[in-house]
């Protein structure tokens, strides 16, 4: 109440005392209007039953701002009266994103949604079905509105006209560029329902919103009124492919909450949330409601990482390393330190991993476990590391200190062992890694990290076991001749690594980037094997042979490139025009069109369980179907005509043409597989 009292204060003083002092002094204050505002249509001549847009054009001066349709916590929105000719209606305005302006501070502070940039709100005019041509329609508007600074607000009014005549509803190209562009800065349908929850820690939001599409600046502007707490701060927090949204309540009220999510600069998204049951974000839930799911990722990373071991990549450097233990000379204390050395070495690389992952989603960036092989560069330094290890097994060099793999060089090789292993684990997934990991990048930070240093501990584990455990390095094989043949074997699986990451290259980066990455394995086989000729009369590698080397990684890393992803002419998504849709209906070619954005949850889940998925791509290839994409992730204004000519909204929008047929097939807003399949061989 005691907020209310001032806000009710302030505008009497507003109100009161403006135009006194407007009347006696000659500061800017006196000169109005303070916003100029213009009514204009987008066809001077709309056509009997259709629908005119009228732009209703706002400049605010320097220093004013004008309020949106829900003002806030004060102020009031633009108050519209219109005198129609008869049978003419209008909708209510459709505003554009607004900004906040808070005044004062804690809890007395005004937190208000206003204009102080030019602004255009569209409103659709309805002409009834038996106006004759030519009528002439009188468009008249009285607008009453506040504008104000942030010391002074001034009510001001306007009258404004428009005469249309009824004609064919032509459109002129500027008119289109003008009105194209005022779309454009309108918020645009989200195309999910949203859902909130009270508590009493206050409101929370979970609105659908992909991992991949970008968000700034976020912020819920409500346009149901009274429902939120204007002043209250906003925390959003991305899980997955949802927004948390947190603030407080301003009345315990059931219902949906209608409203504007800001997702960049003027950018925003129609969203309606009904009741339901929102989670707290995974960082802020009590350890109560987290900690069981939290044990179990970690119970399955340890025997992740445990099965690591035997992978391939893996079980050649643990074999060396663990059997080394077993030498003679290596007294409880060396054993345990070199254990727990190449322990640190694991978690140091697995840990530091999972921190870079977390730290990425946090941003907004959608990643997962060996997100860095999605670079080619990487799997091409990769693969020759993992050939370079193959020819050390092989015998064809020795690794000089720290010595990795072969040799005991004390704590410090040890901690490089396990780190190295723990490198060339990184492309392996292994049974029980995948839901672990899934569950680390949905819980608390800390309890993430714990799940990712449980995979590493899994991994070193049979390490530190053969070091704290004298019995384990008993029954190890004692060194002999027969380690050097054992070493040459386990160049075997390693050598199968090197030729699995070459073929991630070349899924990556072509035949052309295999080809340089095998290049790159030629010249690091030609500079190795001078470094043992070195090796074998007594030298070291030598700075030449070390330059040589990197300058070989280098090159390779930088020369492959990502592959462009080729489209075949029958299926490969082309962007969408209305000219190329015409010229392949007019070839009389089968054509599926969809309309998607960025931020369409819905959008991208269609596209990756059907659309894109081998066999409806396939099926479009069999029966020739083009495929056309519209991109509305900025609101292109074409595509909104379009879509809107489908009697849709927003996005998803999925059309079919047939051959022959005069009309596209409207698609479900959720598709599947069998339902593509189906049209394309109809």
């Amino acid at each position: 109440m005691r907020r209310l009292g001032f806000v009710i204060v302030m505008m009497l003083l507003w109100l009161g005392l403006a135009v006194p002092a407007m009347a006696q002094s000659p500061d800017p204050y006196a000169k109005g209007p303070h916003i100029a505002i213009t009514l204009s249509a987008e066809s001077a001549r709309p056509a009997p039953g259709g629908t005119v847009t009228i732009a209703y054009d706002a400049v605010p001066q320097p220093g004013w701002h004008g309020y949106w349709q829900n003002p806030g916590d004060a102020g009031f929105p633009a108050k519209l009266i219109w005198t129609l000719p008869p049978g003419v209606t209008a909708d209510a305005p459709r505003y554009p994103v607004p900004t906040t302006l808070l005044i004062g501070e804690g809890a007395d502070a005004l937190q208000n949604y206003v204009f102080d940039q030019r602004f255009t709100p569209l409103i659709d005019l309805h002409l009834p079905a038996n106006l004759a041509p030519g009528t002439k329609l009188p468009i008249r508007l009285k607008a009453s509105y506040l504008v104000c600074t942030d010391q002074i607000c001034v009510p001001e009014k306007a009258d404004l006209a428009l005469d249309l005549v009824v004609g064919d509803g032509a459109i002129t190209p500027e008119a289109r560029a003008h009105f194209d562009a005022f779309r454009q800065a309108l918020p645009k349908p989200l195309g999910a329902t949203a859902t909130y929850q009270r508590d009493a820690k206050g409101l929370r939001l979970a609105i659908p919103y992909p991992a991949s599409a970008p968000l700034s600046d976020a912020y819920f502007f409500a346009t149901t009124p009274n429902r939120i707490a204007y002043n209250a701060p906003q925390k959003v927090t991305r899980e997955g492919d949802r927004l948390i949204l947190e603030t407080q309540v301003s009345k315990p009220t059931d219902g949906p909450i209608e409203g504007v999510l800001r997702i960049g600069r003027a950018q925003g998204l129609l969203l309606r949330a009904e009741p339901g049951a929102v989670p707290v974000p995974a960082g802020q839930a009590p350890m109560a409601a987290w900690l069981p799911a939290a044990l179990l990722a970690l119970g399955g990373a340890l025997l992740g990482g445990l099965i690591l071991n035997v992978m391939p990549c893996v079980f050649p450097i643990l074999s060396l390393k663990a059997l080394q233990l077993a030498r003679g000379g290596v007294d409880e204390g060396e054993a345990r330190r070199e254990a727990l050395a190449y322990t640190a070495g694991v978690l140091s690389v697995i840990v530091g991993l999972g921190a870079a992952i977390l730290a990425l989603r946090a941003g907004g960036t959608a990643v997962g476990w060996a997100f860095q092989l999605q670079n080619p560069g990487v799997v091409a330094v990769l693969l020759l590391l993992v050939a370079a290890l193959t020819l050390n097994l092989a015998g064809l060099f020795e690794i000089p200190t720290p010595r990795f793999v072969d040799s005991a060089s004390g704590a410090s090789g040890a901690f490089a062992t396990g780190a190295l292993a723990a490198i060339i684990a990184t492309p392996c997934t292994g049974p029980f890694m995948g839901a672990a990991l899934g569950a680390a990048l949905v819980l608390p930070w800390y309890a993430g990290l714990g799940v990712f240093a449980g995979l590493g501990l899994g991994l070193a584990l049979p390490f530190l076991a053969v070091g704290f455990v004298p019995a384990l390095r008993r029954a190890l094989p004692k060194p002999g001749a027969w380690m050097l043949h054992f070493r040459h074997f386990l160049a075997l699986p390693m050598g199968l690594t090197a030729v699995w990451l070459a073929w991630v290259l070349g899924g990556e980066a072509g035949v052309d980037g295999m080809a340089i990455g095998l290049a790159g394995i030629v010249g690091i086989a030609a500079v190795l094997f001078l470094v043992g000729e070195r090796q074998r009369r007594g030298l070291g590698v030598g700075l030449i042979g070390l330059v040589a080397l990197l300058a070989v990684t280098g090159a390779t890393a930088w020369a492959v490139k990502p592959q462009a992803k080729a489209a075949t002419a029958s299926t490969g998504p082309q962007s969408f025009s209305e000219e190329m849709l015409a010229t392949l209906r007019a070839n009389r070619k089968p054509v599926f069109v969809y309309f998607t954005a960025d931020w369409c949850l819905t959008c991208k889940v269609n596209e990756r369980v059907a659309i894109d998925t081998d066999a409806v791509q396939a099926a479009f290839a069999k029966h020739g179907v083009t495929t056309l994409v519209g991109d509305w992730t900025s609101g292109d204004a074409k595509l909104g005509r379009f879509i809107e000519a489908h009697n849709r909204a927003g996005v998803p929008l999925y059309l079919y043409y047939a051959v022959g047929a005069r009309e596209p097939e409207l698609l479900p807003q959720v598709l599947t597989p069998d339902l593509l399949i189906a049209k394309a061989g109809g």
